[in-house]
């Protein structure tokens, strides 16, 4: 019989509707029910693209004693991290806390019947294995705790909760000066891997934004060594393994080195800011090696992953409940199907040898198609369609549904940016975003998530309109409409109203007052992005919006300045208040006609374009504007010449 779940909407939640455990969904009946009967709280936190979350499902929460024990003396409840970042940041912290190392998912955390956390964790086996304890016996225990000495549970449960309530910040600010950029460059090269790229061992995340910013150093500097540590970077990624050759799309991480084996997950983030990183390249080198990987995920995206113009959120590991079934391949199928389709003997052992594939294989006996040497094989588009085919008769991976507001902006931020090099992607851009803001932005109230042609009911948190500002502002950069630029300010203006205190950026102000992370994690600060736009919106409209930005740069500078590699998507902030953006400024025309020559000929990262009713060019920075002319490529040259010195 279905637990309460089945009523809920988040695929995560349906897919534990079955449990025997007896699920609650994050309400005030689950809380009421523990006051009510004097039980612990049993929270497991996941989202449906988990591997981890699924073992777990199926090991413990698919155990009959298990569940009638926790269904006797727990009130379990369930939550999907990407319907409620809010529950999840904070629980995070308590974990953080707890165990002195970061979480993950699932999270699993058992808390008093006031909702005061007393023990973290994450993945635990049914028994004990692993050097841990079993699930059932760590109910046992804990249940035993409860019943005999439930003071000792509330006074630990207590101290962790001083230790969560908010701290003060910084007492002093530190100043920020040039040096940043060495210091940035230094840091990079000593976590980077020369061999196969990336900025960290084994498990293996992209870190876009510390790429984005080693691309704009690039720009800034002339230096090839932030250059060659981002371009040697996507490259190696491109290989095939995090990256799917077949389909296209990235993965969530490489559990190796080389990026060969990921975890097979596809996340609309990880693609959305892939897909930025390779255009940013391809417009930093003229390389169409880039450009080809990034149209490649926007085709990926379109294909698996859109609907009505919305991105779905996520693509599962697991596929018959083994990861990566849907991906691999044997080596007796993939030349049985070359030798069927009309390759010779030479040429089959060839394209075999080429993709990396052999009868041992790669990843448990079977093999990822790999490109080790980046070659663009003549006979590539065939095998490449040849081995679709091999896939088509597997069972794709489940997708969750979702349409979630930040991680489509960040999509739509790339489909704004692939429009600036081949304008058949703008038509696609301008409708997803009018899909989003139409589905998401109602009353003048922005929300979080909500699968499609639902109603949304969960109001946005701070990445929401971080996001969301950053697509409208790339969106104004692209098209020269003016309507996004002014809902990029009313958005902007919510979110300093709703967010912002004195320097500070909270994720979340509802039930779980969170900070925002300053650090770039799984994807870049939403604090930082929101200051970025800012940086922007007081450029080219207010001043009041840079000294907020400044603000907020400065009660953040200690960190930022001792290390600025983890804070890379501040550093651009930083860097922008340093060296200050340049404005062109015309009729919308003209600044048509002047972007292709800019975008060739001027490497400096922080231009910007903006509407304005002369139509000579005019060229400013903050404090005062040194161009006029009505001759393009004279701007151009005395752009040229003026960031030389």
């Amino acid at each position: 019989m279905p637990n309460r779940l089945i009523h809920e909407d988040s695929p995560y939640l349906q897919q534990h509707a079955n449990n025997p455990v007896d699920w609650y969904p994050w309400c005030d009946e689950a809380f009421e029910k523990a006051k009510r009967e004097n039980k612990p709280i049993f929270l497991s936190i996941g989202y449906s693209s988990c591997h981890w979350c699924h073992v777990m499902e199926h090991e413990v929460f698919e155990d009959e004693e298990i569940a009638k024990y926790l269904n006797q003396h727990f009130v379990s409840i369930k939550v999907d991290r990407e319907e409620r970042p809010d529950i999840d940041k904070h629980f995070q912290s308590v974990h953080q806390l707890l165990n002195q190392r970061p979480g993950g998912w699932p999270a699993s955390i058992f808390l008093t019947p006031d909702l005061k956390p007393f023990f973290a964790g994450t993945y635990i086996p049914p028994k004990r294995k692993y050097n841990m304890m079993g699930f059932l016996e760590l109910i046992e225990v804990i249940h035993k705790k409860w019943s005999e000495e439930p003071e000792s549970i509330i006074k630990n449960a207590n101290e962790i909760q001083r230790y969560l309530e908010p701290k003060d910040g910084p007492v002093k600010a530190t100043k920020f000066d040039l040096s940043l950029i060495d210091r940035t460059i230094e840091q990079a090269g000593g976590s980077y891997d020369p061999i196969y790229g990336g900025f960290s061992k084994a498990p293996k995340f992209p870190h876009t934004s510390t790429i984005n910013l080693l691309l704009d150093l690039h720009q800034l500097t002339g230096e090839e060594k932030p250059l060659e540590m981002a371009t040697h970077t996507l490259k190696n990624m491109a290989k095939g393994g995090i990256y799917d050759l077949i389909d296209g799309g990235f993965c969530r991480y490489s559990t190796d080195d080389m990026w060969l084996v990921p975890h097979f997950e596809k996340m609309t983030y990880d693609n959305g800011l892939l897909c930025e990183s390779y255009l940013r390249a391809y417009r930093t080198t003229h390389d169409s090696f880039y450009l080809q990987i990034a149209e490649d995920i926007i085709r990926f995206m379109k294909e698996k992953m859109m609907e009505n113009h919305l991105f779905y959120s996520a693509s599962d590991a697991d596929t018959e409940g083994e990861e990566g079934k849907y991906f691999v391949y044997t080596y007796d199928e993939v030349r049985h199907a070359l030798e069927q389709n009309g390759f010779h003997e030479e040429e089959v052992f060839e394209i075999l040898k080429a993709l990396s594939i052999t009868p041992e294989g790669n990843f448990e006996g079977k093999n990822i198609v790999r490109n080790e040497s980046l070659t663009s094989f003549s006979w590539w588009p065939k095998v490449r369609r040849i081995l679709k085919i091999l896939r088509a008769s597997r069972t794709y991976p489940f997708i969750d549904k979702k349409v979630i507001t930040s991680w489509n902006a960040m999509m739509i931020k790339a489909l704004f940016l692939a429009g600036e090099i081949d304008e058949g992607y703008l038509d696609e851009a301008q409708k997803s975003l009018q899909a989003l803001l139409e589905l998401m932005f109602k009353e003048d109230k922005l929300y979080h998530s909500v699968l499609i042609n639902k109603t949304p009911t969960i109001e946005a948190f701070l990445e929401d309109y971080a996001y969301l500002c950053d697509a409208l502002l790339q969106a104004y950069q692209t098209t020269l409409d003016e309507k996004w630029l002014m809902l990029a300010q009313k958005l902007a203006e919510q979110a300093i109203d709703r967010f912002y205190a004195g320097g500070k950026w909270y994720f979340s102000r509802g039930e779980f007052p969170t900070e925002a992370d300053i650090s770039d994690t799984s994807y870049p600060s939403s604090a930082a992005i929101m200051t970025n736009s800012l940086m922007t919106l007081g450029t080219l409209l207010d001043p009041r919006y840079i000294d907020i930005a400044k603000k907020t740069m400065a009660y953040h500078s200690i960190k930022i300045v001792k290390y600025p590699i983890w804070h890379a998507t501040f550093v651009t902030a930083v860097l922008r208040d340093l060296k200050e953006d340049i404005v062109i400024k015309s009729l919308p025309p003209y600044l048509a006609e002047i972007k292709p020559l800019l975008q060739q000929a001027v490497t400096y990262p922080y231009l910007l374009m903006h509407v304005d009713i002369n139509p000579a060019y005019n060229v400013c920075n903050r404090h005062s504007c040194f161009i006029n002319s009505r001759d393009k490529e004279e701007v151009v040259s005395l752009l040229q010449t003026t960031l030389k010195h």
